[in-house]
């Protein structure tokens, strides 16, 4: 399966992988925002084993490990770099020695520098996306940061960009740029977002889906009562915004919304997560799912979902009804 990544003319997988987890432990104070310790060697062989399978886009940020993400798959790809499609993020200061997040600067001065720092551990003379990292940041101070970018694809540092962000007015200042190809948005089968998938279908823009498996809530590996590690993200410590996970467990809210539907999900011998998947690819042509991984199991897994394919119109109509977003006919 392959996808065109919006408007930059640039051809990718169906499915591309999240370097979030194998960057690492990092954090901001005591607070977790990675994903508890890595092997990183395992996770070169589980991005050599998504290359093998067809997956050639990998979705990083320099704050990822505090720079270690992108360290790590710039070692992976190390005499591959035609093979591959590098989507990384900025914004974010950090330190990298003490893993801690230290601040952001979307200046273009700071923005040019991350540009460089990344390109440096990615080990590479181009970046293919290059993407805003800050989600709220207002829509009307938003013009220079896409001014900057839009000259960074002029110098030939990056080949596109675009913005993660969860807001219809951020997302429409970056769509006004010649060389804005994407928005990052959270999206999977129990959380909608049909107010940014129509701004991406109007502009021609794709819609990176973060949180496609709702932080592991639609793969199939936790329950209800789980405990997850103190230095996991999702942990008894999780920001704020988290919200799958709930006092360092699955909120049962979610978990009730999966089984809902896990019958529609795991139809023709699909895993929960390849069915989480299969909706994404159906909900539209312009979307681009990007699960997270640490190991070659993951990857194998979730690769396999694109044998699969997307789900019919019939179920996807079925989810609506099921979840109470629409009718019957799929209204809604």
């Amino acid at each position: 399966m392959r996808r065109m990544l919006g408007r930059s003319g640039i051809e990718v997988s169906a499915l591309g992988m999240g370097c979030w987890a194998i960057g690492g432990p990092f954090f901001s104070g005591e607070t977790p925002l990675g994903w508890g310790e890595v092997d990183d060697a395992e996770s070169i062989r589980a991005i050599h084993a998504a290359l093998e399978r067809g997956v050639d886009f990998f979705d990083t940020a320099n704050v990822y490990g505090a720079g270690h993400s992108e360290s790590v798959l710039g070692q992976a790809i190390a005499g591959r770099r035609s093979q591959v499609v590098i989507a990384t993020k900025f914004n974010a200061l950090f330190n990298e020695t003490t893993r801690q997040v230290t601040g952001s600067d979307p200046s273009p001065e700071g923005i040019r520098k991350a540009c460089e720092e990344s390109l440096h551990r990615l080990n590479t003379d181009y970046i293919d996306l290059y993407q805003f990292h800050d989600n709220g940041y207002p829509a009307e101070k938003a013009a220079p940061v896409r001014e900057t970018l839009e000259k960074l694809v002029e110098a030939g540092k990056i080949r596109a960009y675009g913005w993660s962000t969860d807001f219809v007015d951020r997302a429409e200042v970056f769509a006004r740029g010649a060389n804005c190809t994407s928005i990052q948005l959270q999206l999977n089968v129990l959380d909608d977002n049909p107010r940014m998938i129509d701004l991406c279908e109007q502009q021609n823009l794709a819609a990176i889906n973060r949180g496609p498996l709702a932080m592991g809530v639609l793969t199939g590996k936790y329950s209800i009562g789980t405990k997850i590690s103190v230095d996991d993200v999702r942990g008894i410590r999780s920001p704020g915004w988290m919200k799958y996970f709930k006092d360092g467990q699955p909120n049962p809210e979610w978990m009730s919304m999966r089984d809902a539907i896990l019958e529609i999900l795991t139809s023709r011998g699909r895993s929960v997560a390849q069915g989480a998947l299969a909706w994404l690819w159906a909900r539209t042509s312009q979307t681009i799912p990007i699960p997270g991984f640490r190991t070659v199991e993951q990857v194998e897994e979730n690769s396999a979902a694109m044998a699969f394919g997307p789900l019919s119109p019939e179920q996807m109509s079925q989810i609506e009804v099921i979840l109470g977003r629409g009718t019957a006919s799929g209204d809604g």
